[in-house]
């Protein structure tokens, strides 16, 4: 499997406290990748240091494809982001990553095919175009005939299954998925989970996902543990 993604001895602290001390993680094309622990693990800063959300204090992290504003790629096709500026870092989030948070973060205000479309049209597509595209999810996603309801019009399933076609509508190479279930009762939890899971998959991209639960967990191929900022476990699974 060809690795996409890189996170090299990431440390983070704030304050006296250590997030991250040195961890080492990498995810490949259509990997599937939960991460779990405890509260208070690094489990939730390690998703957003890969993410570009967080930078951290010590440590790198690469993308394939990627160039760095510092000297160049450290390696053939590799480029740093964690030290990118400002402006070229949101675009890369906007452009080659997707992100599925536990309460969906729909914009009120939106019908559904529009909050699929946002980062389309964010990224200057136009927005009859980024429409057009966004409603191709909605059959695979099993929200057929919910293209104009707006959030607060659906139930917690299908609120999710949006923010998941939303999450895929640039064809990211990474999609981070932030307790993603948490909000749900396990019924739903479980369609949602094998739906991100799958549709991920099919689509090429590789799915990077914090998880307390251990069923969702076993969706994924592979699990790391993590415990006070240290890598504690790495488990690979079978696809359920």
């Amino acid at each position: 499997m060809s690795t996409v993604l890189a996170g090299h001895g990431l440390v983070k602290k704030y304050g006296s406290t250590t997030a991250l001390a040195g961890v080492d993680v990498e995810v490949g094309e259509r990997d599937s990748l939960a991460i779990m622990g405890p509260s208070g693990s690094g489990k939730s800063t390690l998703l957003h240091t890969l993410a570009g959300i967080v930078r951290p204090d010590g440590g790198r992290v690469l993308l394939r494809g990627e160039r760095s504003e510092r000297g160049g790629a450290p390696a053939e096709g590799w480029g740093r982001i964690d030290d990118l500026g400002e402006n070229r870092l949101s675009a890369l989030r906007r452009a080659r990553f997707g992100f599925v948070f536990q309460f969906g973060q729909l914009l009120p205000e939106l019908p559904a095919e529009e909050n699929v479309a946002l980062p389309l049209m964010l990224e200057g597509t136009p927005r009859r175009k980024a429409v057009e595209r966004a409603r191709r999810w909605f059959a695979p996603l099993g929200l057929d005939g919910l293209e104009s309801r707006r959030p607060g019009q659906l139930s917690g399933g299908q609120a999710q299954r949006v923010a998941i076609a939303r999450a895929l509508a640039v064809e990211p190479d990474v999609v981070f998925a932030d307790e993603p279930t948490g909000a749900l009762d396990q019924a739903t939890s479980e369609e949602v989970v094998r739906l991100l899971t799958s549709v991920t998959r099919e689509q090429g991209a590789a799915l990077v996902m914090v998880t307390h639960d251990p069923d969702v967990a076993a969706h994924c191929d592979r699990v790391l543990q993590v415990r006070d900022g240290r890598i504690n476990g790495h488990t690979p699974y079978t696809v359920a």
